[in-house]
């Protein structure tokens, strides 16, 4: 499993660099061509809507496996003292994300994905199958199982290995 994560933040980092870069091409090229040829490109708003789309969602998983979401942290801080409960609430957390990444990101948007592709909707400007946009969606929800799934296991293994006293 330490194999796959490691490919996994390889992968989602190079994935994200590499989309946010050529999203600032398009920010740029978009403010180029409009204030200063006075031709403003019909496509490149819609690509770098897009763009920001798969960025977030990537940059999402990817943060979300790197352990540096957003989070309040404060029942986190209280529980210093205390591992095994600090330990527990990360496993809870962890089953909470699960949940949204499974229902809401995985089986709602890999649904959303399917019924846009079966309809055929595409983008107005570049043509594409709006599916493949929203496909997004599922992709990330499944690298996030896959950290959450990683992380449940860690910190299963240090409650093991924490006396039961604390």
């Amino acid at each position: 499993m330490n194999k796959l994560i490691s490919i996994m933040d390889r992968a989602l980092s190079i994935f994200c660099i590499s989309l946010s870069s050529f999203l600032v091409v398009c920010v740029v090229w978009q403010v180029f061509s409009r204030y200063v040829l006075n031709a403003p490109s019909t496509m490149t708003d819609e690509v770098a809507r897009f763009l920001f789309i798969w960025v977030a969602l990537m940059g999402a998983a990817y943060t979300l496996g790197q352990k540096r979401h957003l989070a309040i942290d404060l029942l986190d801080f209280k529980l210093e003292q205390k591992p095994r409960m600090r330990c527990k609430l990360h496993m809870l957390i962890n089953v909470i994300s699960f949940s949204f990444a499974s229902v809401i990101l995985s089986y709602g948007g890999g649904r959303l994905m399917l019924k846009t592709l079966s309809t055929g909707q595409v983008s107005p400007a570049l043509g594409i199958e709006m599916g493949l946009v929203y496909a997004a969606i599922p992709l990330s929800g499944i690298f996030m199982i896959l950290y959450l799934i990683n992380d449940f296991k860690l910190n299963l293994a240090q409650l093991k290995t924490l006396p039961n006293s604390l």
